[in-house]
């Protein structure tokens, strides 16, 4: 089977590399097609995965609603070369569309139940959205569910390990304390009328935690000056690596406070988002569990990361995120037996979702 994934986030890559390397294993031709953003091509490299690229993407509305087409038309291209039997994607419009153009199925990843703009552009032309049990929208007969998160894509025992020689390259030893900042753009067409933490409120927060732990800095776009020092320098793929030995995670990144809950790692999530109607139902579940703490605003916040800070509360993360672990779906599992066996596989799980338990994941994290 031919198989093309297209990736639109840095995150993507990382959802996908690891059921593509089964994949092949397993005999089968995988190709990606990636959005020129950030790192992701960075990634794409470090694993070794073979991807042409669709473009850098449009900016505002117009910009936009033009590079729609001119992805599409990227896309079907290289995969009409390929001879792609099957699009994947985690929710792209450009993989949607290009499938439907070329009488292929599409089958889609999501966990963003406000990426209103995305979910009309791809929703009507995919066969099979498969999201976490806890996603709060409901896509009728297409939709599969899983337990758990799309992060254990990567961060799942079986997939990830932290390897500690990360630490040297930032000068630091595993006795030390440091906490990870993540602050995002807000530039995606779902982050429309959504805020996080304020340019002020960024530097009072590494003023408060200076005291208590070594601050690095992880951030998409600019940063005051005065943080610039505080930014991390580090090849992207590893930085989960360091992620998981970090004593504290506070940002705006949904993705990376759900990445640091798999690890066991205290996160602190502060946007506009969190609120009763909008918060994410991964996030809604991470919160009830226990390995993630939501704040609407800075109100709070520093009080809060500061004292996580001074009493140690790892050893209760991580226990409370091996119990979550143990109820968890191994989801690159279920990943290539869906995209191997497809559409039999799809079928299957709708009619019996009890097959969902042949994906279980058994392995605790190690730590």
């Amino acid at each position: 089977m031919k198989i093309l994934i297209d990736l639109g986030h840095p995150g993507h890559v990382h959802y996908f590399r690891n059921a593509a390397r089964l994949l092949q294993e397993r005999g089968h031709d995988v190709l990606f097609t990636a959005r020129d953003r950030d790192v992701i091509f960075r990634l794409m490299d470090a694993y070794n995965l073979p991807y042409f690229s669709r473009g850098a993407g449009g900016k505002g509305f117009l910009g936009k609603l033009l590079y729609l087409f001119q992805g599409d038309l990227a896309v079907a291209k290289v995969a009409s070369r390929f001879g792609a039997d099957l699009f994947m994607s985690f929710g792209s419009p450009y993989a949607a569309q290009a499938s439907k153009l070329l009488g292929k199925p599409h089958l889609a990843f999501d966990d963003t139940e406000h990426a209103k703009y995305e979910h009309a552009m791809y929703v009507p032309f995919t066969d099979t959205i498969v999201t976490p049990r806890a996603y709060r929208k409901d896509f009728g007969g297409k939709h599969l569910r899983f337990d758990g998160s799309i992060e254990l894509c990567h961060l799942a025992p079986p997939y990830f390990q932290p390897d500690a020689r990360v630490l040297q390259e930032v000068g630091l030893t595993e006795s030390d304390p440091f906490v990870l900042l993540r602050f995002v753009s807000w530039s995606a067409s779902h982050d429309a009328g959504h805020s996080g933490i304020r340019y002020q409120q960024k530097i009072d927060l590494v003023e408060r935690l200076r005291p208590h732990a070594r601050i690095l800095i992880s951030s998409e776009g600019e940063l005051p000056a005065e943080l610039e020092p505080y930014r991390l320098s580090l090849p992207p793929h590893q930085l989960h690596d360091l992620m998981a030995f970090a004593s504290l995670y506070v940002g705006e990144g949904g993705t990376t406070a759900n990445e640091c809950a798999f690890l066991g790692v205290p996160n602190l999530l502060i946007n506009s988002l969190l609120g009763a109607e909008t918060c994410p139902g991964v996030s809604t579940e991470l919160k009830n569990l226990g390995v993630q703490e939501h704040f609407t605003d800075f109100t709070g916040v520093p009080e809060r990361a500061v004292a996580l800070l001074t009493h140690d509360e790892r050893p209760l993360w991580r226990a409370r995120r091996d119990d979550m672990l143990a109820r968890s779906t191994d989801v690159t599992a279920l990943m290539v037996w869906l995209a191997e066996n497809y559409p039999l596989s799809a079928e299957s799980l709708r009619k019996n979702p009890e097959l969902l338990q042949r994906f279980r994941l058994v392995s605790k994290a190690v730590q």
